[in-house]
């Protein structure tokens, strides 16, 4: 895009001559002279008097001078966005995260990038990491955390933290006391589940299945910690990541290992490889891919 002419023309009608343009711009007055002069041909018109001793427009000049100015404005106002998109002065960044996995490893992830980054704006989706997919899928999200295992010919992944299920049970429950607990062990139990939107109900759905019995779901809930209260309120069982067991509170649950099968939950960032990634999106996901390995 070349705007030289605009720019020189500009400048001559400013100053009013084509000797201070050129020492204003570093020009040589003959270059100037030469763009103005095929702008000219090219319009099909005159823009400048130059027989007085002062440069001045013509009234197709002053016209192109009103529309002149705005171009060139614009086109400053664009490369400094520009500029700042670049250099991640602006942006915007969808990112979507399971409420499990957000609450565990993203809270002072986010809360760094923003204090290095305060301009970018980071749009979070808190949703279930089967719909987090599927919006990282239709272009809805930029980056989505999700289960693992996922499509590796559709998605980019960065791979971290997660850990296996374990049992969480109250302080009070029959089973409190045990040291390793297998799946068909549970059978007979009331089972406290996530949504279906969630990938860990399909994948307890389908360990529970595999073990040959169907759970006795007595309640559903997409927020972990009414899962974890309704546990402790002795409602029923509920699995959990290891990664978010730690956390409880063990004066009034007890969290005991699953050991046949082991079901696991690992997680990645996740993006479309077939789609464009803006410099705010590439650098939020290495300031995150850094964070969590350290």
């Amino acid at each position: 895009m070349d705007v030289r002419p605009l720019l020189y023309f500009v400048t001559v009608a400013r100053l009013k001559s084509f000797t201070r343009a050129g020492e204003h711009l570093h020009v040589s007055q003959p270059t100037i002279s030469k763009l103005i002069r095929n702008l000219e041909d090219e319009l099909g018109v005159t823009l400048l008097e130059r027989s007085t001793k002062q440069v001045r427009l013509t009234d197709a000049g002053a016209a192109l001078m009103a529309q002149a100015e705005q171009i060139l404005g614009a086109l400053e106002s664009l490369t400094e966005n520009l500029s700042d998109v670049m250099h991640l002065r602006k942006g915007t960044v969808r990112i979507g995260l399971p409420p499990m996995a957000g609450a565990h490893f993203f809270p002072e992830v986010l809360a760094n990038f923003h204090a290095q980054y305060p301009e970018v704006n980071l749009r979070l989706v808190e949703d279930g990491a089967k719909k987090i997919e599927e919006a990282v899928s239709d272009g809805s999200l930029d980056l989505g955390v999700i289960v693992l295992p996922t499509d590796d010919e559709r998605f980019g992944q960065v791979p971290f933290g997660g850990s296996n299920l374990m049992v969480v049970v109250s302080s009070g429950h029959p089973l409190a006391d045990r040291t390793t607990l297998t799946l068909k062990e549970l059978e007979h139990q009331p089972f406290i589940l996530f949504r279906e939107d969630w990938s860990l109900h399909d994948r307890i759905m389908r360990a529970c299945s595999a073990e040959g019995f169907q759970p006795t779901i007595v309640c559903k809930s997409g927020q972990w910690d009414f899962v974890v209260e309704l546990a402790a309120a002795n409602l029923g069982i509920a699995l959990l990541p290891e990664t978010i067991c730690r956390r409880l509170d063990p004066n009034r649950l007890r969290t005991i290992p699953l050991t046949a099968p082991v079901i696991p939950w690992y997680l990645a960032i996740i993006w479309r490889k077939d789609r464009y990634l803006s410099f705010a999106a590439r650098e939020w996901l290495n300031f995150a891919r850094t964070a969590l390995r350290n």
